[in-house]
């Protein structure tokens, strides 16, 4: 029990989940994706803007392609009510769903090796500001003053007067 929840209720899947975060999310990246390939086509070409009509293009695909499986896998999940007492259809079950889940990340290395521009910005992202911050994290603690054991204490031996 965790705050007097049961642990089980986590583990059930909702039919709205399914909707929420597969269907209608697959559907708002389309919608939205044609009207700004739409949008891109009525601007002059550019070698900027064919890099994105290209990337546009890309991402549709990857989304409908990468995404549908994993609700498909899913809402089986939630038709055919899998438990652990079916452990052959259940690790399979969780295999395949680990496998879809890992596919939503595609979209990035495709954008990766596609985009000259999109490399540019992730270098720029990863070597100006992340690893400047860890840079300055791993060398804080060095730049401390430490006194000179090589100097003699000052003699009070001699009376001023």
């Amino acid at each position: 029990m965790l705050h007097t929840i049961p642990f089980s209720i986590f583990l059930e899947i909702r039919a709205s989940l399914c909707v929420l975060s597969g269907l209608l999310p697959v559907l708002i990246v389309s919608i939205f994706s044609f009207l700004a390939y739409n949008n891109v086509q009525r601007i002059v070409r550019r070698k900027l803007d064919q890099q994105l009509t290209a990337m546009i293009l890309i991402r549709i695909i990857l989304v409908i392609l990468l995404t549908v499986p994993y609700d498909i896998q899913r809402m089986n999940t939630y038709i055919a009510k899998v438990n652990r007492s079916n452990e052959l259809y259940y690790a399979f079950s969780t295999l395949i769903g680990s496998i879809l889940v890992t596919l939503f990340n595609v979209s990035f290395y495709i954008f990766l090796i596609i985009s000259v521009r999109f490399r540019r910005q992730v270098r720029h992202v990863l070597v100006k500001k992340c690893w400047g911050r860890c840079k300055r994290w791993f060398l804080y603690g060095r730049n401390q003053v430490n006194p000179n054991g090589n100097e003699r204490p000052p003699d009070f031996s001699v009376v001023l007067d």
